[in-house]
């Protein structure tokens, strides 16, 4: 079987993609991977065929990524023009036989495109969050918003399409139908409506634990754990950061995501609430200059530590509410503080919060006092820690990567 593996994004939607294309390449499949041209290094790091596609870090200091209603539009404009490429490259690579695009949700318009040059090609979509899959079944939030559940699903129905008719479809569905115009193809009307349509077989990368199978979701699917990839495994923290955890209570670890470049507020804030809390904390960021010019002695930075090797030392995690970084803390039996922003950062901190497994503050409220309160309702809660401990005992069974590959040779047998 040939794989063509096609993602976009931050790390943490690279390492799903990672995780499986390594478990693919054991079974003996041929494996191309195709990504932003930045994530090069993790790509041939776990030896994987590597084929970059552009992308423009400028995106990151867009003033919109992080608005919780306007930043999907960012970002579909953002990796536009990498996706325009993918037919000519799939083409390019396609062995003819047994081939599988295995795409990131934001690619399946294009996946659909590269079934003009080959019919008979399959296309797999990975849902790496449950707010990936829209459904008008509960929980259910709108951004930041969430839908109570007396709600009937007709009017929750409306209410997804009349968010996508504002904020999704005026910006994606333009250039989405010129390009199927070019090659005479009915043009699209609804974005998610369509997009569910594409794929020949889903991958829910998540628990059911986490977020259960509903009815309105695509079929075929199937649905995995947490695909847990570590780009390295035997990492621990390094000479001064073990220094600073020896040297006084385990700290909170603060991290707003590795593709976050506008958090200063965030980290201000965060600066005060452990100041005045006695506590000591990790500032997690490549970015340093979005943290305070000076920081106390209690208050450590690092550009990157895996959370596996740091998470078992630590107190308490405060983040954005990626999938991966919450998946993380899950297994780790970390509490958590979710601070969210956008895209499926509400969804995921909805799910923590349901699960027992900790607090969530919108980061559009965040003042050193609401984090102050946020902080002192998970660290050092018994009762709290119980229940991460009891999470973190199913949570660490993760994903079964020969499972998926197997789902996937199995697609490939279907006429």
């Amino acid at each position: 079987m040939h794989v063509i593996l096609v993602t976009m994004g931050s790390a943490g939607d690279l390492f799903p993609f990672l995780w499986i294309g390594r478990a693919l390449r054991a079974r003996g499949h041929r494996v191309d991977f195709l990504g932003p041209e930045q994530h090069a290094l993790y790509v041939d790091a776990a030896g994987l065929t590597f084929h970059g596609l552009p992308a423009d870090p400028a995106v990151l200091d867009h003033p919109d990524l992080w608005h919780p209603t306007r930043g999907l539009a960012v970002v579909w404009e953002a990796t536009r023009p990498a996706m325009a490429q993918l037919p000519s490259v799939v083409a390019a690579l396609d062995t003819g036989k047994d081939t599988v695009l295995l795409v990131h949700p934001l690619a399946l318009p294009e996946a659909d495109l590269c079934r003009l040059d080959r019919p008979g090609l399959k296309v797999a979509a990975t849902w790496l969050a449950p707010s990936n899959l829209p459904t008008v079944h509960d929980p259910l939030l709108l951004g930041p918003w969430p839908v109570p559940t007396w709600v009937p699903h007709g009017v929750r129905r409306w209410l997804w399409r009349s968010l996508a008719a504002r904020f999704i479809d005026p910006v994606a569905l333009p250039g989405l139908n010129a390009a199927r115009e070019a090659r005479g193809l009915p043009r699209v009307r609804s974005l998610i409506d369509y997009i569910r349509t594409v794929p020949d077989l889903s991958l829910a990368l998540f628990p059911a634990w986490f977020a259960g199978p509903v009815p309105d979701w695509p079929q075929p699917l199937h649905q995995s754990g947490f695909p847990l990839y570590d780009p390295d495994p035997d990492a621990a923290p390094g000479p001064a950061l073990r220094a600073f955890l020896d040297a006084g209570a385990p700290p909170v670890v603060f991290t707003p995501g590795t593709g976050n470049r506008q958090a200063g507020r965030y980290f201000e804030a965060a600066t005060q609430a452990v100041t005045q809390l006695g506590l000591r904390a990790i500032f997690l960021t490549p970015h340093r200059e979005q943290l305070p010019g000076s920081l106390p002695s209690t208050i450590c930075w690092q550009d990157y530590v895996p959370l596996k090797a740091l998470l078992p030392h630590v107190a308490a995690l405060v983040h954005h509410g990626g999938i991966g970084t919450t998946a993380e803390a899950l297994r780790a039996g970390t509490p958590q503080l979710v601070v969210p922003l956008a895209h499926d950062q509400f969804d995921n901190a909805a799910r923590v919060v349901a699960l027992g497994a900790g607090a969530s503050l919108h980061a559009r409220r965040v003042t050193p006092q609401r984090m102050g309160e946020a902080l002192s309702s998970i660290v050092g809660t018994s009762a709290l820690a119980r229940r991460c401990a009891e999470i973190a005992s199913f949570s660490r069974r993760g994903g079964e990567a020969n499972d998926i590959c197997h789902q996937l040779e199995t697609l490939v047998q279907r006429d």
